[in-house]
């Protein structure tokens, strides 16, 4: 399993070159690279050149830093036809530029809208037909996480629409900030989830279910809102022995092809710490989690 750094907290503070090194002064050996105006913005047509892209590969290797996953957010499931077939053509140039980084793994959203679920679920299926073959072709693996205000957020929901794509390259992500959005138990969704489980997201957030589900009020009331946080580890509800027991219960955390990444974007002012923070108290969940999993010797 590799560990790495969503860098998006950083987006203001850095350039793209400079993401590699300062991943590698916090510790970590792994990036995500997320949309960025630079490479591939959110919805938009990716913006670098193949110099740009071998300018990143040079600044990673430099700093002794992988690109361990691309996450492009791009319309493919519509349900606007023109907006689909202009994201089919980003997700090219998006894999491209994700196997000339030396990545593997990318992960994404479903990218549809929850009010016209049919047409977003049938949009989406038409990318498919299209994409499948270049992920497949490429050996490219694609994980999609079942974001809050999408046409399919429920986690097992979402399994069942990955495993209608009927390929082996396409998986599902975890975040775990979106686990009270889910509807479905963590650990359901895990074991339902097994090896197509190939990335998960690592932040906190306040189960907004709470209170009667009086948490959080929103004026007036009714709105169609989704509301959850990133925080670091601790600083919300979830479970994180149930968490990190899950992931360690199914193998993920013993394969050398899933990532784990710290997705924290609630602190910036303090996002070196925090970052490390992340890194120390994933790395000591996931030895924990090895240890309960192992059972006692005989």
């Amino acid at each position: 399993m590799k560990i790495a750094l969503d860098p998006t907290p950083f987006h203001h503070s850095h350039s793209l070159l400079e993401f590699p090194a300062l991943a590698a002064e916090l510790g970590y050996q792994y990036l995500q690279l997320t949309p960025h105006r630079d490479m591939i913005p959110f919805f938009t047509h990716p913006k670098a050149d193949d110099e740009l892209v071998r300018q990143f590969r040079k600044a990673c290797a430099d700093a002794g830093v992988e690109v361990a996953s691309v996450l492009p957010v791009l319309r493919w499931s519509g349900p606007d036809e023109q907006l689909r077939e202009a994201a089919v053509r980003y997700w090219k140039r998006a894999i491209q530029i994700a196997v000339d980084l030396g990545a593997n793994q990318m992960n994404t959203e479903f990218s549809g809208r929850p009010e016209k679920p049919e047409e977003s679920e049938a949009c989406f299926y038409k990318s498919m037909e299209e994409l499948v073959p270049i992920f497949e072709r490429e050996g490219v693996h694609v994980a999609i996480d079942p974001h809050p205000d999408d046409f399919v957020e429920e986690g097992l929901a979402a399994l069942r629409v990955i495993r209608g794509i009927n390929s082996p390259n396409v998986g599902m992500v975890y975040v775990a900030s979106h686990t009270f959005h889910m509807k479905d138990e963590p650990l359901e969704i895990m074991r339902a989830a097994g090896d197509r489980l190939r990335v998960v997201h690592v932040s906190d957030t306040m189960n907004h279910h709470a209170s009667h589900g009086l948490r959080y009020i929103t004026n007036p009331p009714g709105n169609a809102v989704r509301v959850h946080q990133h925080l670091k580890i601790g600083d919300g509800d979830v479970n994180w022995e149930e968490f990190f027991g899950g992931l360690g219960e199914i193998g993920f955390l013993d394969r050398d092809d899933t990532v784990m990444v710290s997705s924290v974007f609630a602190e910036n002012e303090n996002a070196h710490e925090v970052s490390r923070y992340q890194l120390r108290t994933m790395q000591e969940r996931v030895s924990n989690a090895a240890k309960s999993s192992a059972g006692p010797r005989p």
